[in-house]
């Protein structure tokens, strides 16, 4: 689509990430604008790094799936959490080096890019970042302008202390709400260490009972399913995250139900 408006050009920009609540697909980004192809893919979107040895630096990938070059740059930012989840900084951090910062890629190629800690050796507590892979505008010819989709999708790249363990449990549930106000657990999960752990490392076990005490619901959620319902669950360390699990429930709470949740980790096993 082009249009010749002032010889403005104009930018829309698509957003696809690993968004916290860090859903664990490696996706590719959704138009604003329907009918146009996919600009590129990215893997993985999770990241485990260590802040000396082997494990300091993880490659990632990122394929063009479109028809022509694809420009492209990556910036990291620190994280801070809430009960809610993760929220990126306003400026650009320098733990993580990334090399080459930037890339074209052509039609149908695969770039890999180098994320490596070069903050702290001797880190006290896991630290988290939004890698994220941005691409560019490409300069048109002189008297022409177009609509341009861009595609940028967040990769989420800790590092954690060498040793550490996270210990996560889970601190409350209840029955809430979802958008269209049927019930659903809500489960507060707790990370008391200093090292982050994820929510689908684990089992989640979900109990539901009537006024009466019996067990009118029960489900027990393994790694893999929580991954593809929730997402990878981060817990940072000293965070404690409100998860809304998207099962539906028999029971609203003014009906009656009450909720039991159980949580039992693989992580460090």
């Amino acid at each position: 689509m082009l249009r010749s408006n002032n010889h403005r050009k104009r930018w829309l920009g698509a957003v696809a990430a690993a968004s916290l609540a860090l859903a664990g697909t490696a996706g590719t980004g959704t138009p604003l604008l329907g009918g146009a192809a996919l600009a590129m893919t990215v893997q993985p979107v999770v990241i485990d790094l260590k802040p000396t040895g082997r494990g300091m630096s993880q490659i990632v990938t990122v394929q063009n799936t479109f028809a022509n070059p694809l420009p492209v740059e990556l910036r990291a930012e620190e994280l801070t959490f809430d009960d809610k989840g993760a929220h990126p900084g306003d400026t650009q951090t320098n733990d993580l080096l990334i090399f080459p910062p930037q890339a074209v890629i052509q039609p149908g190629e695969t770039q890999s890019f180098r994320i490596q800690w070069v903050g702290d050796p001797a880190l006290a507590q896991s630290k988290h970042y939004y890698v994220t892979v941005a691409q560019m505008p490409v300069k048109l010819p002189e008297g022409q302008s177009a609509i341009q989709i861009l595609y940028n999708f967040q990769v989420l790249a800790s590092v954690a202390p060498n040793g550490g363990k996270p210990n996560l449990a889970l601190s409350k549930s209840e029955i809430g709400a979802d958008a269209n106000g049927k019930p659903i657990p809500i489960v507060y999960v707790a990370d008391t260490s200093n090292t982050h752990g994820y929510l689908s490392h684990g089992r989640l076990k979900i109990i539901e009972k009537d006024a009466a005490g019996k067990v009118v619901f029960q489900r027990t959620l393994p790694g893999p399913e929580i991954q593809q319902t929730i997402g990878f669950g981060l817990i940072a360390p000293g965070q404690t995250r409100r998860i809304a699990v998207p099962i539906e429930l028999p029971l609203t709470a003014a009906a009656g139900g009450s909720l039991e949740a159980q949580f039992s980790s693989d992580e460090g096993r």
